[in-house]
Parts: C-alpha cells; structure tokens; sequence
C-alpha cells in the first residue's frame, strides 16, 4: 500500500507541474536591461514618464511664450532687454515649443533617474501587474445592465413628473 500511495503522489506532482504553466524566462544583456517584450506592465509606467515629459513640453512652452509675450509688452523690459522685440508674435511659438521641449527632456530624465520617484513607479507596475481585468464578455454585460437600469430610471422618474404635474393642475387649477 505504501508503494501505491507513492506512486499516486508521484503522479500527482507531475500532473501539477504539467498543469502550471513556467514562469517566462526574462533575458538580461550584459549590463542588465531586460528585453523590452518582457517589461510587462512596466513598459505602461515608462510610457507614463514619456507623456509626462511630453505634457511638461507643451506646457513649458506655453507658459514661456506667454511670459515672453507679456514681457514684451512691458516697456521697462523691452528698454532692459530690446531682443524681446526681435521676432514677431507670429514667430515667438517656435521657439518656446523648442525651449520647452528641452525643458520637458530633463525634466523626464531627472525624474525618471530619481530614485524615490524610480521606486514608486517600480511599486506602481507591480501593482499593475496584480490586477485582473474584467473580460470583455464582463464588460459588455455591465454595460448592458447600466443602460437598461438607466431607462427604467429615466421612465420612472418620467411617470412620476406626468402624475405630478396632472395632479399639480387639479388642486391649483391651470
């Protein structure tokens, strides 16, 4: 009997190492990057810090044509800096968009070489990577159950106004 129950364990062990699927084998080059198809949900972090740096360009940019704009409106800093005047407000854009583009660049690069903000962001794909998203069957019947629950509502409150108001013009009388 105690050769059968070995047998059985044996077979047990290898139905469950068959039925788990192998954890999937991340290569590192020599300096330790990982491949960027097995980043996983980090890569959603990385493209955070792209359209962060991306969002900190545009609003750079901006925020320097406008100070540029109401500096040249100034005359005590036009008569301090008389370039301000040099180019049009036609052409002032260009400029700004290069320089915050610059800005947006070492802004992202600082950030993402900080290590407390680094750490955070490693944390935030781990996290990520815990999630389960719903499957689009979920989804489609959630939506379905939204939508139909808010047409009852719209009709129930719909009925209601109707009685009210019919019940609003017989005790005072339009």
């Amino acid at each position: 009997m105690a050769k059968d129950e070995t047998t059985t364990d044996e077979a047990l062990k290898d139905e469950l190492a068959v039925a788990e699927p192998a954890a999937p084998e991340v290569r590192a080059d020599d300096e330790g990057d990982v491949a960027p198809a097995q980043l996983g949900s980090t890569k959603y972090v990385h493209s955070a810090f792209v359209c962060v740096g991306i969002l900190a360009a545009f609003v750079s940019g901006k925020v320097l044509a406008g100070v540029w704009n109401a500096l040249s409106a100034w005359p005590a800093a036009v008569r301090a800096f008389p370039a301000l005047l040099r180019y049009g407000e036609d052409e002032r854009p260009s400029f700004t968009l290069a320089a915050g583009a610059v800005i947006g660049v070492i802004l992202t690069l600082r950030f993402f070489r900080s290590a407390g903000i680094r750490k955070w962001s490693d944390e935030v794909a781990l996290e990520l990577s815990k999630v389960v998203w719903p499957t689009r069957e979920i989804v489609t019947n959630g939506t379905i159950v939204v939508i139909v629950a808010s047409l009852l509502a719209t009709v129930y409150v719909g009925l209601l106004d109707r009685l009210w108001g019919f019940v609003t013009t017989l005790v005072y009388g339009a």
